[in-house]
């Protein structure tokens, strides 16, 4: 997409029993009209059609035209009719057919970003797939395996876990100077071209309570965490810590950062989710399209029941458009 005109994001069609029918349409309902981006949907049209008007396209360019009137849809067929709230993991080729689509159309420049709708780990663990979730399935998908990089962002507070997906006792002992540097580097870089700051501000968080106390309560602030902000400094990148994780998302010290690099997944995610969970925003950093997504899963318990909030889709989608417009003036 070039200069001023709207936003065109791809917007996968997520596990067909969850609530992304539901949220999908609503947000068509809310940017329809103009002052936000527009969408095409590479899925199943029937099961949008039960929700809002449906116009299947030929190509991604009829798109922006047919968004006023109807949710454009780029056909992916599921094989048989959908239950909401009764996951299938028959419905993982086009659950994942749904987001190798979009990521093409991204990276042939034919959309300006993707957005994902939420799909079940476990659903598609089932059906034979190897990879932890959508982060590294995008990340191979763009071929660029294990430099993508997972932020969860909100209009107060941006977070980075540097481990992501895996036990507790695991992410300890998989935490090192290395991958710490990395996020850091991606983040800083990303904050510059996709958020618009010009000199961005890092806050690195410890691992342990009061961040080790000196080494009381540990010792990896000094041996992993310390070298790593040696590291990005010599980059010259602004950053902090490490942080004692206890008072690091309070008001006052969020002011003085733009983003948090973070050990863990759950130091991590509970500030963002205490702080906004309707507007929260997963971004994956390191790839060459643009992704956000929801920051809430599949919710099958209340899935076709009329109780979905659209919100954090709406805050994917504007996010995502926000980000292309900095691209699009840097």
């Amino acid at each position: 997409m070039e200069g001023g005109a709207r936003t065109l994001l791809a917007l996968t069609m997520g596990d067909p029993a969850g609530i992304g029918p539901e949220i999908t349409t609503a947000a068509w309902r809310a940017l329809r009209a103009g002052g936000g981006p527009a969408f095409v949907v590479p899925g199943d049209a029937a099961l949008l059609a039960a929700h809002a008007p449906v116009r299947i396209v030929a190509d991604v360019a009829q798109a922006v035209a047919a968004f006023t009137d109807a949710i454009p849809v780029l056909a992916v067929d599921l094989p048989g009719p959908v239950q909401s709230g009764r996951p299938d993991p028959a419905n993982v080729p086009a659950i994942t057919g749904s987001i190798d689509c979009a990521v093409a159309l991204a990276l042939a420049g034919q959309v300006d970003g993707v957005v994902t709708n939420p799909i079940s780990k476990l659903v598609l663990k089932q059906a034979g797939f190897r990879h932890p979730g959508h982060t590294e399935y995008l990340a191979e998908l763009c071929a660029v395996p294990g430099q993508e990089v997972m932020m969860l962002a909100c209009p107060e507070l941006r977070v980075v876990p540097v481990t992501i997906h895996m036990a507790l006792r695991r992410a300890l002992d998989s935490l090192t100077t290395a991958e710490i540097v990395r996020c850091g580097r991606t983040a800083a870089a990303a904050l510059r071209r996709d958020f618009g700051i010009a000199a961005p501000r890092v806050a690195v968080a410890g691992l342990n309570p009061h961040a080790g106390e000196g080494g009381v309560m540990g010792d990896e602030e000094r041996t992993i965490i310390a070298p790593a902000l040696d590291a990005l400094r010599a980059d010259g990148i602004a950053v902090s810590g490490p942080w004692p994780p206890d008072t690091m998302f309070t008001p006052l010290a969020r002011a003085r950062y733009d983003v948090a690099l973070c050990m863990y997944h759950d130091q991590a995610l509970i500030p963002l989710k205490t702080i906004d969970m309707a507007g929260g925003v997963n971004v994956t950093l390191g790839l060459p399209i643009i992704r956000t997504s929801p920051d809430h899963g599949t919710a099958f318990d209340i899935a076709g029941q009329g109780l979905a909030d659209p919100s954090s889709l709406l805050a994917a989608l504007r996010l995502a458009d926000e980000m292309t417009r900095n691209q699009r003036a840097a």
